[in-house]
């Protein structure tokens, strides 16, 4: 039997072609399982009665990888599952070589490249998720080198020396980032705030 699983991340978002991808594989309507939901786990009710559903010998069809889901730990974790342990086949349409259904004479090349794939595809996603950690470190120290503050916003009330910084900056002596960052807070802060102390 060959089933197809479609995935669209909210249920504003249209499905029809991963559906038209799923009947150009010649597979029936009812054999094709829908969920509205995001990728972050695999907690989907229709994924999840697809899984049941799936018996030995049974190919299941997807448009691409993230629609099966996004973190590839737990992708390689459902792969082994519907191939090794319920023994089907996963062909994954925009991508050839995420194909176990290629097989020679032995009957694994296609499954042997396509966890090669997998292996290398989450190598790179976890790469990436580090890099970006990374990333997100290196700007949060250079920001607060340049005397950028994280956290909580202060209240007006808690810097006595606001209405002073005020009159300064309407008076030309300052400029707003100069006034943030006399203050400790962002110059788009300190705008907001000069704006609602008008009318006082």
């Amino acid at each position: 039997m060959i089933y197809g699983y479609v995935r669209v991340s909210t249920r504003d978002q249209n499905e029809a072609r991963q559906m038209i991808a799923m009947e150009e594989q010649g597979i029936d309507r009812k054999q094709i399982y829908l969920d509205k939901q995001s990728g972050k786990d695999f907690d989907r009710p229709q994924y999840k009665k697809l899984i049941r559903k799936l018996r030995s010998g049974d190919v299941l069809v997807i448009k691409s990888i993230d629609r099966l889901g996004r973190n590839y730990d737990e992708i390689l974790e459902q792969w082994r599952l519907i191939v090794k342990d319920k023994d089907c086949d996963i062909k994954v349409l925009d991508m050839p070589l995420l194909d176990t259904t290629q097989k020679n004479a032995n009957g694994l090349m296609g499954k042997v490249i396509a966890d090669i794939v997998l292996q290398l595809l989450s190598y790179v996603a976890q790469t990436e998720r580090e890099f970006t950690k990374q990333r997100q470190a290196e700007g949060i120290a250079a920001a607060k080198a340049r005397g950028q503050r994280f956290g909580p916003v202060p209240k007006i009330e808690t810097i006595p020396q606001f209405r002073e910084y005020i009159r300064r900056y309407k008076a030309g002596e300052l400029s707003l980032r100069q006034c943030g960052k006399a203050l400790g807070i962002s110059h788009t802060t300190f705008m907001r705030w000069a704006h609602e102390e008008e009318p006082r």
